[in-house]
């Protein structure tokens, strides 16, 4: 007789002011489940938003079907090229200068997920309810966090943001409102304790004698991870090895972070421990943004890789321009250089992100399999402002949905919106209309 209960998908290990979220194991599906009864396994959706456009020239490739040679600014993701799909002619009209001066750079950030213009009335900002929101009101009821908001610190240049609703529109992805903007956590620490600790009430002051005799979260909950794992197989005991072992990795390279003060730029004003490495910050941050996913604590994330308009300099890659002077290039091809590879080193990160998500295994699949990853800008040319044919791909299969692997090419001036649509559908919130939309993307689904 099988007498074995599920595990709680909503299990937690729980220790003095801490508490930690498991991921999927195959504990938590009934002992005599069938097909059609066991636990169905989350759809996740996250936006890797890049700034300043891209260099068009070394984006589109030069066909359409199955993705086969890849331009050089995808060439990072030649061994994913079956696990995404490049779609071309997506347009957001709500970035172009209709009605005020918010200018393009805070045009197309703030209207990319929200496909409404942001104005700027006498005493206040606007946009409108970005579509991660409208799904996260929807599935976040199951999920810790109904959704997360990430950012990356490029310490800010002066005239990067010349007034305060410039800012918001520049520095935000997600609306809660026409007027309240969700702004995303930049520094790691930060995003570590809203993910796993408890002390997110306490003052500055109080955080800072805390971190002072900080123990590893790991420590904290190791006794109840203990009484847990006697009752797990082996397979559930190595996934949980595992899974615990990256929350280490995580807390180590925290530490270090804020440790080594080495890797702070002289007279660059930084957040404490935050890394000054570019791909290093961009790890740490889609490591946790992983582990979100694999433990279900949310299941709708977007990711500002940099403020739009930034004039960040990558002397890591020997380039001590700004990147927004350089994309204001006049065709100069030593400019026009310069930015191709800037737009290669930030796939060059989102390429190591997808290996970490596809190697998770969640049962028959991997947690890119069971994801929507949108990687693209709000500008295509950001030498001319252009919002037409914005850079798009989006990695992953939303749980065995999507069929990947291909080069889509739409009407031209297809919005951007359609794909929206199309995305909230395949979360299970299912709308007739968003923004400028005018039907669902053909081409995406398993045939």
């Amino acid at each position: 007789m099988i007498t074995r209960k599920a595990l709680d998908r909503r299990t937690f290990l729980r220790g003095a002011g801490a508490a930690v979220a498991l991921p999927f194991l195959d504990s938590m599906v009934p002992a005599m489940a069938t097909a059609a009864t066991k636990v169905e396994k989350p759809v996740r959706m996250a936006f890797v938003y890049v700034p300043n456009g891209i260099d068009m020239r070394n984006w589109n490739p030069d066909y359409e079907g199955k993705l086969e040679t890849l331009p050089r600014i995808l060439k990072p993701l030649e061994k994913f090229k079956d696990d995404f799909n490049l779609l071309g002619n997506l347009t957001h009209n709500a970035g172009r200068a209709l009605l005020d001066g918010a200018g393009d750079h805070g045009r197309c950030c703030a209207s990319y997920l929200s496909g409404v213009q942001p104005r700027k009335t006498m005493v206040d900002i606007k946009a409108s309810q970005s579509f991660d929101q409208i799904v996260a009101n929807k599935v976040g009821e199951k999920t810790r966090f109904k959704s997360l908001e990430v950012g990356m610190e490029d310490s800010r240049q002066a005239g990067d943001c010349d007034s305060g609703y410039s800012c918001a529109y520049t520095n935000n992805l997600a609306w809660r409102s026409e007027t309240q903007p969700l702004p995303p956590i930049l520094n790691p620490r930060a995003l570590f304790d809203r993910l796993f600790g408890a002390d997110a009430a306490l003052s500055p002051e109080a955080r800072k004698r805390r971190a002072l005799y900080r123990r590893s979260i790991l420590d904290l909950v190791s006794s109840d991870a203990k009484r847990l794992a006697l009752d797990l197989g082996p397979t559930d005991q190595r996934k949980l090895d595992e899974y615990l072992s990256s929350v280490r990795e995580i807390e180590l390279q925290i530490e270090r972070a804020e440790k080594d003060n080495s890797r702070i730029d002289p007279g660059m004003e930084k957040p404490y421990g935050i890394p000054a490495d570019f791909a290093e910050h961009f790890r740490l941050m889609t490591s946790m943004m992983t582990v979100a996913f694999q433990a279900d604590l949310t299941r709708v994330t977007t990711f500002l890789v940099t403020h739009e308009g930034t004039s960040r300099a990558y002397r890591e890659i020997g380039i001590p321009d700004g990147h927004h002077p350089l994309t204001h290039h006049r065709n100069q091809l030593p400019l026009m250089e310069k930015v191709a590879q800037i737009n290669t080193y930030h796939v060059q990160q989102f390429a190591g992100w997808l290996e970490k998500l596809k190697s998770i295994q969640e049962g028959d699949s991997n947690l890119l399999d069971n994801s929507m990853i949108v990687y693209g800008a709000g500008l295509s040319d950001g030498n001319r402002h252009l919002h037409e044919d914005l850079p798009t791909l989006i990695a992953g299969r939303a749980g065995g949905k999507f069929q990947t692997g291909r080069r889509i090419v739409y009407r031209r001036e297809t919005p951007m919106c359609n794909l929206f649509v199309t995305m909230m559908d395949r979360m299970g919130v299912p709308v007739e209309h968003f923004g400028d939309s005018n039907g669902a993307l053909e081409g995406l689904d398993l045939t």
